[in-house]
C-alpha cells in the first residue's frame, strides 16, 4: 500500500522498483523511474545497464540563440523564464491544434516540488552520490555516479552554495527531487533526479540526468518517468499570486492508470518530446487511451472559459488560462489517484507565506483543479514541427533572454 500521510498531499507517493532500478535507455541518455509499485522498502539503486556505445551522446551546453523566432517585448531573464523562444515551454498552443479527449479520472492537485540552484565560483565544490534508496536514507549514499562510465563529466565535483540544504525523504514524503543547477559560467544546466542535501556543505546525493544549455531547448532533464527538464514548465515565483499571466506551458504528473501503453509502438509508452517512459511502463500504465502517455501536451479547448467552469481562486484561473494558451506536459507518474502539479521550490514557499496556505492546502484551488482537469484534453498533433499543434498562436512568442 502507499504510504501517505493525507495531511501533508504535497508527498509525491511511490517507491522505486527493485526490478527496473535505473536504466540507461537505447538512444536516450536518462534515468527511467519506475513508480506507482504500492510496497514501500528500501530498494539498491546502485545499477544502471550500460548506454549501448551506438547511441550514446554528449549532453553538454550548446549555443542555441536564435532571436529571430522571438517576440517583441521588454527582455526576460534566463534564471525566470528560460529556455530559447521556440523551445516547447515558450510556444503557445496553435490556431491547428487537434484536440482529442485525455479521459483522466484523479481530480486533485498536489505539488511535485522542483529545484533551481545557481551557483557561483565561490560556492565549494562537493561530490555527488547516488542515492541508495528512494525512501528515507538518501543521504547514506556511497556510490559514484555511474553514468561517469559514458559520460565523465558526470563524475565532476558540483559547485554548491555551502547553506543548501534539499530536505531528505520521509515515510510519508517520497518526492521527486527533479533539479537544474546552473554552473557558473552562467549557461550550463546540470540536472539530478532524487536530489537531496542533508548537510550545509555536504555531499549532493542525487542521480545525473545529463547537461543541458539554458538557451537551448530545454526539453531533456531530470524528470524520471520521462526524462523532461526539471525546471522548463515550472511554476515560478510571482506566478501564481500577480496579475500577470503566466506566459509559458506548465507541467503535470498524472496517475499511470491513465497512460497508455503499446509495446509495438516506436515509442512505447510515450511521445514526442518526451525522450522515454517509466522503465516499468508496461506494467504500470494501464490506460486505454492511445493518445495519453508521457510527454503527451494537455490543453483547455478554446470554447471552455474560466467563467463557464466556474472557478473561482486567483490561482486556479491562472493555471486554467496557462493550460488553455501554453498546455501543460505529462512528465512523471504520480503513483496513485492524484494529480501533482510542478512548482520550483521558491515559489512553493512563496505562495505558502503570501496565503498562509501551501498549494495542497488551497480548497478554493482544489475544487477548481477539479474542474480544469475534467475539461482538459490532448493536442493531439503537437510535434516538433508543430509545437502547440502549429498555426496561429493564441499568445505572442516570448522576447529574447537578455542576460
Amino acid at each position: 500500500m502507499i504510504v501517505f500521510d493525507f495531511s501533508s498531499l504535497s508527498a509525491i507517493s511511490h517507491v522505486r522498483n527493485a526490478a527496473s532500478v535505473i536504466s540507461v535507455i537505447t538512444q536516450q541518455l536518462s534515468l527511467s523511474r519506475s513508480e506507482g509499485i504500492r510496497e514501500p522498502q528500501a530498494h539498491n539503486l546502485g545499477t544502471l545497464s550500460q548506454e549501448p556505445s551506438a547511441t550514446k551522446r554528449t549532453l553538454t551546453a550548446q549555443a542555441i540563440t536564435n532571436n529571430s523566432k522571438c517576440g517583441s517585448g521588454q527582455s526576460r531573464d534566463k534564471n525566470m523564464w528560460p529556455f530559447a523562444c521556440d523551445s516547447i515551454w515558450n510556444v503557445p498552443i496553435g490556431a491547428n491544434a487537434n484536440y482529442v479527449n485525455a479521459y483522466i479520472g484523479s481530480k486533485g492537485i498536489g505539488v511535485d516540488t522542483e529545484w533551481y540552484i545557481t551557483t557561483k565560483d565561490s560556492d565549494p565544490a562537493v561530490s555527488t552520490y547516488m542515492p541508495p534508496t528512494f525512501s528515507p536514507g538518501r543521504c547514506s549514499g556511497t556510490i559514484p555516479q555511474q553514468q561517469a562510465q559514458w559520460h565523465p563529466e558526470a563524475s565532476q565535483p558540483m559547485k554548491v552554495p555551502y547553506n543548501l540544504i534539499i530536505p531528505d525523504a520521509t515515510t510519508t514524503y517520497t518526492p521527486n527531487g527533479s533539479s537544474a543547477f546552473l554552473k557558473p559560467d552562467g549557461r550550463t544546466l546540470v540536472s539530478f533526479t532524487t536530489t537531496t542535501r542533508c548537510q550545509q556543505g555536504g555531499p549532493l546525493y542525487s542521480n545525473w540526468f545529463g547537461q543541458q544549455d539554458i538557451y537551448g531547448d530545454g526539453i531533456e532533464g531530470g524528470h524520471g518517468g520521462s526524462g523532461m527538464s526539471s525546471i522548463g514548465g515550472s511554476i515560478r515565483p510571482g506566478e501564481l499570486i500577480n496579475n500577470i499571466p503566466i506566459r509559458h506551458a506548465l507541467k503535470i504528473d498524472i496517475w499511470g492508470k491513465w497512460l497508455h501503453y503499446n509495446s509495438s509502438s516506436p515509442t512505447p509508452g510515450h511521445r514526442w518530446p518526451a525522450p522515454l517512459a517509466d522503465a516499468n511502463a508496461p506494467n504500470q500504465y494501464q490506460g486505454s487511451n492511445p493518445a495519453l502517455v508521457m510527454g503527451s501536451l494537455l490543453a483547455i479547448p478554446p470554447n471552455v472559459t474560466a467563467q463557464s467552469l466556474g472557478l473561482t481562486s486567483i490561482a486556479g484561473q491562472k493555471i486554467f488560462q496557462a493550460m488553455q494558451d501554453y498546455g501543460a506536459y505529462i512528465v512523471d507518474d504520480s503513483g496513485w489517484d492524484y494529480n501533482y502539479l510542478c512548482v520550483e521550490q521558491s515559489a512553493e514557499v512563496e505562495y505558502s507565506t503570501v496565503t498562509g496556505h501551501d498549494l495542497s492546502g488551497d480548497a478554493a484551488l482544489q475544487a477548481d483543479f477539479t474542474k480544469i482537469i475534467a475539461n482538459v484534453k490532448v493536442v493531439n498533433n503537437n510535434g516538433a514541427n508543430s509545437i502547440g499543434g502549429g498555426g496561429s498562436p493564441r499568445q505572442p512568442l516570448p522576447p529574447p533572454i537578455g542576460n
